[in-house]
């Protein structure tokens, strides 16, 4: 009888998951001994670190979104059909059509989302660059500022941790090169008492924004936003005025995680952070944000911890014990500015130290944009 193994997300660690599985056990595939399906909610796949250079119309939504089929390797069964529950007694997962798959070893890659509901006035006064949507309006709103105060604002946790970080870099030097540098007022704040929860990536950045005279703000907590009078209320007490609201809240776990009774209060799974097996479910893998282990919510995070759920998965199906084990890693490029950029890497037991910026890492980021295909087809 043949083993079946259901994906639950389309995004990067999904998708490497399945076409790695599915290159190595195509004989198995063929001869009917085992089926992958992957379930997920978009026909489309979406590179999502685009959308920071959507947002200075460095770069198209559509250059950067693939079908998801096209991407999948022969063998791998796409259902879009977005996942409504999962029944860990009884292996299986409903979806919204009301199919029901059952599963002799599940992979739950669903993402992680920004709440804009999570403070009063949030959704209506505030532009976003971490959805497609949100980085096209934005980059409208953008190229024809001409002047006034620019805000941001970050609640922790949210993917992509640097990002935040990076557009402000880059709208700095945006704005020098279209000469009106000194009509723009840039405030960048963030909720605890440094400038990233990275402490090394806090004391790279400090010196750079007084440098460049980029105004933060360390504890800063909002508590409401007013649209029409543009003024943001924070838990500390202060009201700030802003023209426009750049603002990344804090992140929940897919619907299907908290309807099926599995996360924490955030949607996210609870996670052992070597094995990445759900905590108390032998068949159930976790992966890239959908996780709660306290590394940075990125895709790089996701690509790495897809080599050891792959890798045991197949372990597993051909009856072989589990060998690989997630040790935290994490590679990030940071962007430091239109043309320049530093890059961090780290795991569990070894912080990140930020190297000098330069405009070569600057274009090793942006020819990894373009070879991102390659990585969630498994290739690279």
């Amino acid at each position: 009888m043949a083993k079946t193994v259901v994906i639950l997300g389309g995004g990067t660690g999904g998708t490497m998951v399945a076409n790695h599985i599915a290159r190595s056990m195509k004989d198995e595939i063929k001869r009917g001994e085992v089926s992958i399906v992957q379930v997920t909610n978009n026909p489309d796949h979406v590179y999502q670190p685009s959308f920071l250079f959507v947002a200075i119309n460095h770069a198209r939504v559509v250059d950067y979104t693939r079908k998801q089929k096209t991407l999948l390797s022969q063998g791998v069964e796409l259902l879009v059909d977005p996942a409504t529950k999962i029944d860990p007694k009884s292996n299986t997962v409903t979806t919204a059509s009301g199919k029901t798959l059952s599963y002799d070893i599940l992979v739950i890659a669903t993402g992680a989302y920004p709440d804009f509901n999570s403070v009063p006035g949030l959704a209506e006064a505030a532009d976003n660059f971490y959805t497609a949507e949100g980085a096209e309006k934005l980059r409208d709103k953008l190229m024809s500022f001409e002047g006034g105060k620019i805000v941001f604002t970050v609640d922790v946790p949210h993917k992509c941790p640097v990002a935040p970080m990076e557009l402000t870099f880059m709208l700095d030097d945006f704005f020098r090169k279209k000469g009106i540098r000194d009509k723009v007022d840039i405030l960048y704040t963030y909720p605890i008492g440094r400038l990233h929860t990275l402490e090394p990536c806090a004391n790279w950045a400090a010196p750079k924004f007084e440098e460049r005279g980029i105004r933060s703000e360390v504890f800063f907590n909002v508590e409401s936003v007013d649209p029409q009078k543009k003024i943001i209320t924070t838990v500390e007490g202060s009201e700030v005025p802003f023209d426009i609201l750049i603002s990344i809240p804090a992140h929940k776990g897919a619907p299907v995680i908290q309807e099926s009774g599995l996360g924490d209060e955030g949607g996210f799974i609870p996670t052992d952070r070597y094995t990445l097996k759900a905590e108390g479910y032998d068949n159930i893998y976790v992966l890239g944000d959908a996780t709660n282990l306290p590394i940075s919510k990125a895709g790089s995070t996701a690509h790495y911890e897809a080599d050891v759920v792959s890798e045991n998965i197949i372990s597993e199906l051909r009856g072989l014990p589990v060998s690989h084990y997630y040790d935290g890693k994490v590679f990030c490029f940071v962007e430091a500015g239109l043309n320049e950029a530093t890059y961090i890497t780290f795991n569990y037991n070894n912080p990140p130290k930020p190297v000098p910026s330069s405009e070569m890492i600057h274009w090793f980021k942006l020819a990894f944009n373009e070879m991102y295909w390659l990585s969630a087809r498994g290739i690279l």
